[in-house]
């Protein structure tokens, strides 16, 4: 009975803190060593693609003045059908077309990437999902960045972007020889939870 006892309990603490491993791993943000990022990275499949995009810009403090230094930024997309590509490494799933930079010391950062399609069976618009992780502070979310271009980004759907967040997520695109290129400057949230 003894053994009994120690064996449930044994799994019941397993139970408990197992789960608050695998939340502090979660994000795919961590799934690259910080030591490997620099501020310039291509998305897989990038080479293939028909609308190229060269996104870069700067990420500065919350005054939105001082560039922010080694700051990591991470995205990912659908292809250019819509769809997110899903694979497999071990028991982890994860979206094929990613990608992790690492700001330099004038906060600057560069993704080769391409334009991602709509999923016009759900209306989704065209958008890159990016997250954001500062030294010592807890990664976020930033809002989809969105293309200018994008027919499904309508007249009322502007007019709703613009009262619910900032019309800067929306990127406009120029071309640059043989690629798009966007300029998509952030500024850091002022109200950040720090780690521990």
């Amino acid at each position: 009975m003894k053994n009994l006892s120690t064996l449930f309990f044994l799994i019941y603490f397993y139970s408990a803190i197992h789960p608050l491993n695998a939340q502090v791993n979660q994000s795919p943000i961590y799934d690259r060593a910080e030591h490997q990022l620099t501020n310039t990275d291509t998305i897989p499949d990038y080479r293939s693609k028909t609308n190229k995009l060269k996104l870069t810009g700067t990420i500065y403090q919350s005054d939105g003045i001082t560039p922010a230094k080694d700051v990591i930024l991470f995205i990912e997309q659908p292809n250019e059908d819509g769809d997110f590509e899903l694979r497999n490494e071990g028991d982890s799933r994860y979206v094929l077309h990613r990608s992790w930079v690492k700001t330099d010391a004038d906060g600057r950062f560069t993704f080769y990437t391409f334009v991602p399609g709509n999923d016009r069976r759900y209306n989704q618009l065209q958008q890159i999902f990016p997250l954001i992780k500062e030294a010592s502070h807890q990664e976020y979310k930033l809002e989809t960045f969105l293309f200018d271009n994008d027919p499904l980004l309508t007249k009322r759907c502007r007019k709703r972007i613009s009262k619910k967040s900032d019309t800067s997520r929306i990127l406009k695109l120029k071309k640059e020889e043989e690629i798009l290129v966007a300029q998509k400057d952030i500024v850091l949230a002022s109200n950040t939870t720090k780690t521990k």
